[in-house]
């Protein structure tokens, strides 16, 4: 396939039909009406999806067996692998959150990364076989709650926290968890939907049309997730998300409480980023996707364009709320020293990962298209 045989796309935020101009490496075509991205090309981009592919699950199986971190405090030492992570969650009979967590970090980005090495090694040899749209499918489903790198920076978060309790190493496998966490990025960065749906179908699928009952649905569907967000962010946040026990004495920490201390400490730059991931993103997501439901129910015509900028940041920026969990995670599995020093999960967890996904959900659901219906 030619890289540049696309010739017409139709937008799928305002439904524009555009006409495609022969793009050179690095270029990309933008919608002329809303400014979304289109297409994208660089020089041997199919081979670079399959190599940082291949790399990004090399790098993953490394990072499982060996030693991720090491904690040694009062004499005592604890070491763990990244699977004990899981295991430590489900000791605590926490399940739900063992298997969010197994899932976001290591099951969906490794069923990501084999998609996109099957769908790149399938077009560098021009072959489509049958289950080639399936895995394409999952591939796009999977993509968002893919959160190697969020999981990358959620422990780094966590060392910074407990780096004043005890001594800390790092094991092999937390630096090919690195090279993890790099290729995969890469590998998303490098991977073009529109153009690996053009070699599958013969041209970009376009979207449903946008008929009443569509619209209804998706402002409907909308306001109820919202409305659940936000019963969920009150337990949230009244609720502990950790219990840190020490020498017998249970000291329960709230997300806003761990900020914090964390400020109290001298760690502005990590309770900056505790605070912005874990209070004021969830709070501004629900905040601006009532305010977008609202205008498309009420046919609202103007701002278009800056109503479409600010669901695009919502959209892209409400995952990385999950940092907080991924902390408790990392600590409840790594600080286990007994009645000396030990972290366990509080029930705040799975209720704030009940608002990251709902509210990730609320924006799948929302159609930006409603946006620009009125708009003539």
């Amino acid at each position: 396939m030619q890289e540049n045989a696309l010739s017409t796309i139709q937008c799928d935020q305002c439904l524009t039909v555009v006409h495609l101009p022969s793009l050179d490496h690095r270029q990309r075509a933008v919608c002329p009406k809303c400014g979304h991205t289109l297409l994208t090309y660089r020089y041997h981009q199919n081979d670079k999806v399959l190599a940082f592919a291949i790399s990004a699950l090399i790098f993953l199986g490394l990072s499982l067996p060996f030693n991720f971190l090491s904690f040694r405090a009062s004499g005592i030492q604890h070491q763990i692998a990244l699977p004990d992570s899981f295991n430590a969650l489900l000791n605590q009979d926490y399940l739900s959150l063992a298997i969010i967590t197994g899932l976001a970090t290591v099951v969906f980005p490794g069923l990501v990364l084999t998609g996109m090495m099957i769908l790149s090694h399938c077009r560098k040899h021009n072959k489509k076989p049958v289950f080639v749209k399936h895995v394409f499918f999952w591939v796009k489903a999977l993509m968002p709650w893919s959160m190697a790198e969020i999981f990358l920076v959620g422990t780094l978060v966590s060392l910074i926290k407990i780096s004043s309790m005890a001594d800390i190493a790092i094991g092999l496998s937390f630096y090919a968890f690195i090279g993890f966490s790099v290729c995969m990025t890469a590998c998303i960065i490098q991977f073009d939907v529109n153009r690996y749906a053009f070699w599958i179908f013969g041209e970009v699928p376009p979207p449903k049309p946008l008929t009443p009952a569509v619209a209804s649905v998706s402002i409907q569907r909308t306001w109820a997730l919202l409305f659940t967000a936000a019963l969920l962010y009150i337990p949230a946040n009244m609720l502990p998300i950790m219990h840190t026990e020490m020498f017998g004495r249970d000291e329960p920490s709230t997300i806003v409480g761990g900020a914090i201390t964390l400020w109290q400490s001298g760690d502005y730059p990590v309770a900056i980023i505790i605070l912005i991931a874990s209070v004021i993103i969830p709070v501004a997501k629900i905040i601006i996707l009532a305010w977008l439901n609202l205008t498309v129910q009420r046919g609202l015509e103007k701002r278009t364009r800056i109503r479409t900028r600010f669901y695009r940041v919502t959209e892209g920026i409400g995952r990385w709320s999950m940092i907080d969990v991924f902390v408790v995670a990392v600590l409840v599995a790594l600080v286990q020293l007994g009645n000396t020093l030990s972290i366990y999960p509080g029930p705040a967890a799975l209720a704030f990962c009940g608002v990251v996904f709902v509210t990730m959900v609320a924006a799948m659901t929302f159609d930006t298209r409603l946006i620009w219906q009125n708009r003539k």
